[in-house]
């Protein structure tokens, strides 16, 4: 199910027409624009499109049929629905019917451009959940979380345990431990796999729409909300949201959010009326919520109710003997996407003896990541030191013992001054985090540096300032 591209607009107002087949080729969309149903549908018949924004009311044949009869042929498509002020029934029945979303005349043409990039964002989720069922057909949702040790197996049994229930679970870790990944295999291992599993980063949402994209809003509830829109919960009906840094909830959504949980319903913002959804709610943050309740960041009411089971992800730090397990599974995932002439199959010695030896303070996806350049830069069959990023050679080490290649010759550059300064400088960040328990103000206060390029740096060394702060 790719993205996109192809547009059947169909309206019998040719000016409208004209309007919104200049916005939506200006945006690198196909569009063939119609003037009545009959021809919407005689057009269907010819190719499949991608998606389809009818008009309601239209001479011949309306909208609603054109919808039934489309989605008969082609059950995956798009369709939007344009309706005119005053007539809202038409619109619910149409997306009671089957249609993605509607949007009410007069309406801004751009309105509909961000409703079907908000398709073609469902259409990636939807595709991703099938290539996980598909994958997970051959391996398991399990598999997919690689490790061999204690902790890992652990995980494994307690996913098993948790996923044929519907209770909410928070799962917490440090950025870049796969807490998605454990959320997802929740999902697909559950009663809800068919259905759609809804991951939604809620700290990079701005807090004045939070709530908007989480439950929706009516028509006219706010400036600039000129349709109606339905929001995440809605969309993940029957099926699994995560929510992803739930610490950064503001207060009016951890409210609503509360209410779900006690009551299972939401109400859209402007709306006067609930509506039941049935959604299993996982929630993940890489921050101690405990401390966010202590410090009254965060309602401890909701808190119990997220944390009815909490699955706790250790760091890759934490079972070093799931690293080179880890660094294969990937040399082998990169190899296959990155159609490699000459397959990288294994590590030389150095690299293995880094790999094993550095901290991975960014986790399984700072690995991931170093993996894949690895892979890109390798120029024969096994990964060198000098594939490794930068960042993995600066770890100070003995002396006495520097890394080697294959070879037995000192890795490059050993002695660079460079290097030596960045590791200095990240070892003083981490300690100036663990003495302000976290606090990056008063941390840059310490390092004499702008609140700003602390975070800056701490970002660009892969530093996770609330664990630092947990250690001091």
């Amino acid at each position: 199910m790719p993205i996109l591209r192809s547009v059947l607009v169909a309206d019998d107002e040719a000016s409208l027409r004209h309007v919104l087949s200049l916005v939506l080729q200006a945006q690198g969309y196909e569009v063939r624009a119609v003037s009545n149903g009959e021809e919407a549908l005689a057009e269907l018949e010819t190719r499949d499109y991608d998606a389809v924004i009818s008009d309601v009311r239209m001479p011949r044949m309306d909208g609603l049929t054109v919808l039934r009869r489309a989605l008969v042929r082609q059950p995956d498509l798009t369709f939007v629905v344009m309706s005119a002020y005053g007539q809202p029934d038409a619109a619910l029945e149409a997306v009671a019917a089957g249609a993605f979303d509607y949007v009410s005349k007069p309406f801004k043409p751009e309105e509909v451009v961000l409703v079907l990039k908000k398709a073609e964002e469902r259409r990636r989720l939807v595709t991703e959940n099938r290539r996980l069922r598909r994958s997970g057909a051959d391996r398991g949702p399990l598999d997919r979380i690689v490790g061999s040790s204690e902790a890992v197996q652990q995980l494994h049994k307690q996913i098993l345990k948790l996923a044929p229930v519907s209770t909410t679970v928070l799962i917490s870790g440090e950025s870049g431990t796969g807490k998605e990944l454990v959320a997802r295999a929740l999902h697909e291992l559950s009663p809800r796999a068919a259905m759609p599993f809804v991951p939604v980063n809620c700290g990079a949402i701005p807090p004045g729409l939070v709530e908007s994209e989480l439950f929706g809003h009516a028509r006219g509830a706010f400036t600039d909300a000129r349709t109606a829109k339905r929001g995440l919960f809605a969309e993940a009906d029957g099926g699994t949201l995560l929510l992803d840094e739930a610490g950064e909830l503001p207060p009016a959504a951890q409210i609503k959010l509360l209410r779900f949980l006690q009551e299972g319903e939401i109400r859209a913002v402007g709306e006067n009326r609930s509506e039941r959804v049935d959604v299993r709610v996982l929630a993940a943050t890489h921050r101690g919520l405990g401390k966010l309740v202590e410090r009254g960041e965060f309602r401890e009411d909701l808190y119990y109710r997220l944390n009815v089971v909490n699955l706790a992800i250790p760091p890759l730090r934490a079972r070093r003997e799931d690293v080179l397990q880890l660094a294969r599974a990937f040399l082998l995932r990169f190899n296959r996407e990155l159609n490699r002439q000459v397959p990288v199959t294994g590590f030389e010695p150095g690299a293995e003896e880094l790999l094993a030896s550095y901290g991975w303070p960014g986790n399984v996806r700072e690995l991931e990541n170093a993996i894949e350049r690895a892979v890109l830069l390798a120029e024969g069959s096994l990964v060198t030191v000098q594939n490794l990023p930068e960042r993995i050679w600066s770890t100070p080490r003995s002396p006495e013992r520097p890394p080697t290649s294959a070879g037995g010759e000192q890795a490059q550059e050993e002695l660079s001054l460079k290097r030596a300064m960045r590791s200095l400088e990240e070892r003083y960040i981490r300690a100036a985090l663990r003495r302000t328990r976290g606090n990056r103000t008063r941390a840059s206060e310490l390092l004499e540096i702008s609140h700003r390029a602390l975070l800056y740096k701490i970002k660009e060394y892969g530093i996770d300032a609330d664990a630092e702060g947990e250690l001091g």
